[in-house]
């Protein structure tokens, strides 16, 4: 049986400030004409359809269509909601696109419920797992604990137990959104570090013949039954080095896997560009990147005169502009590179330290502070519910 891996498509989402509508919808002609093109008997979307809870109207329709191309292709889709979706707007008219063949995942209390896929070897037992947020699943999943590792590893046993009742020689997947030990993250995923450590092992995934994840933007093979898809575009500038793509998997009669990567249309490459305004304006190397989107980092001991003009009119893709001044104290850093890279309960940390004089949290406090973070997140996840 052969699948098309593919997730966090984030429609509606831009590049800074730069609207990437157009590109998304090139990127769905791609994904249905390779579908069409390579007889895929399923697409799974491995989460983060959309980039916000309340998406635009515009992102809405671009999804509608492409879930009618699918259904009229006579692919089934197989589908979860990930950490930027509101699962229950997603989850809308589920019942009545099943018949259509579009699978729509979003209840984790119905994890271990399968789509069955068949073919000439039997029947394939397709699960997916939603966006799991400890402090909503714990009790839905009689997890140990509310942490990222306890309500997957749950829901995973959920998985194995439904696998153990059906016919012998049931091959298996499952659709996750999480952070995986070993994956490399970039810049444009959101922080899921609330709620304990965020990463969880990928032998949790253990049982099932191929795990299709979602959540981090690079294509990553963790093991040969584990992988990430990747963002079919880029959405920060960190990701400048991907190749976007998406896994088209084959899973023989044994349950064997074999993969290849398909690449997706990108409407520009990225670069990142770095050095003196006048390094960057006399280079005559850096003229490959003139249809670039660029992000230039100024390293001048002083900030130049109108350096954002004078660069554009090289690079009229410029869309990034960052100072760090080559030779300088970490006072001189902007506010969001002290910032950079570090979670919201680091920098709470951080501020707890600075007005007691660098006397840092304990332990106690820190237990506090994380479950205060806890708290706000679940009062957000149950407002954006009821609303």
């Amino acid at each position: 049986m052969r699948f098309l891996h593919t997730s966090d498509w984030h429609l509606g989402r831009s590049f800074h400030r730069v609207s990437m509508l157009d590109a998304q919808r090139d990127f769905l002609d791609h994904l249905l004409e390779t579908a069409r093109t390579e007889r895929v008997d399923a697409v799974l979307v491995a989460g983060d359809v959309y980039d916000r809870a309340v998406p635009p109207l515009a992102a809405v329709e671009l999804f509608d269509q492409a879930l009618h191309r699918l259904a009229e292709l006579g692919v089934d889709t197989v589908m979860i909601s990930g950490n930027h979706d509101s699962a229950r707007r997603l989850g809308v008219g589920s019942g009545l696109m099943r018949r259509a063949g579009i699978h729509l995942h979003t209840d984790p209390a119905s994890c271990a419920t399968p789509v069955l896929l068949s073919d000439g070897h039997g029947e394939v037992a397709c699960y997916g797992l939603p966006y799991l947020e400890p402090a909503m699943c714990r009790d839905t999943l009689g997890a140990p604990e509310s942490s990222h590792a306890a309500v997957l590893g749950a829901a995973m046993d959920r998985v194995r137990a439904d696998l153990a009742t059906r016919p012998a020689g049931t091959r298996s997947l499952v659709l996750a959104h999480a952070f995986v030990t070993g994956g490399e993250p970039s810049d444009s995923e959101r922080d899921i570090t609330v709620g304990g450590v965020a990463s969880v092992p990928a032998g949790v995934f253990d049982g099932v013949d191929y795990a299709a994840l979602g959540h981090l933007h690079g294509a990553q093979t963790l093991t040969d039954r584990v992988r990430y898809s990747g963002s079919p575009l880029p959405y920060s500038f960190s990701e400048a080095r991907h190749r976007k793509s998406m896994w088209l998997v084959d899973l023989d009669a044994e349950g064997r896997v074999t993969a290849e990567r398909v690449d997706t249309p990108v409407p520009r490459p990225l670069a990142r560009l770095r050095g003196t305004l006048a390094e960057l304006l006399a280079d005559e190397s850096l003229e490959c990147h003139r249809e670039a989107w660029v992000e230039a980092t100024l390293t001048d001991a002083a900030r130049p005169h109108e350096p954002m003009a004078q660069l554009a009119r090289r690079f009229p893709h410029l869309l990034s502009l960052v100072f760090e001044p080559a030779a300088g104290a970490d006072d001189d850093l902007s506010y969001a590179g002290r910032l950079r890279g570090r979670s919201d309960r680091e920098v709470a940390e951080d501020f707890v330290a600075h007005v007691r004089s660098g006397r840092r949290a304990d332990a106690h406090e820190r237990k506090l502070l994380q479950e205060a973070f806890e708290a706000v997140r679940a009062g957000d996840l149950a407002e954006e519910g009821a609303r």
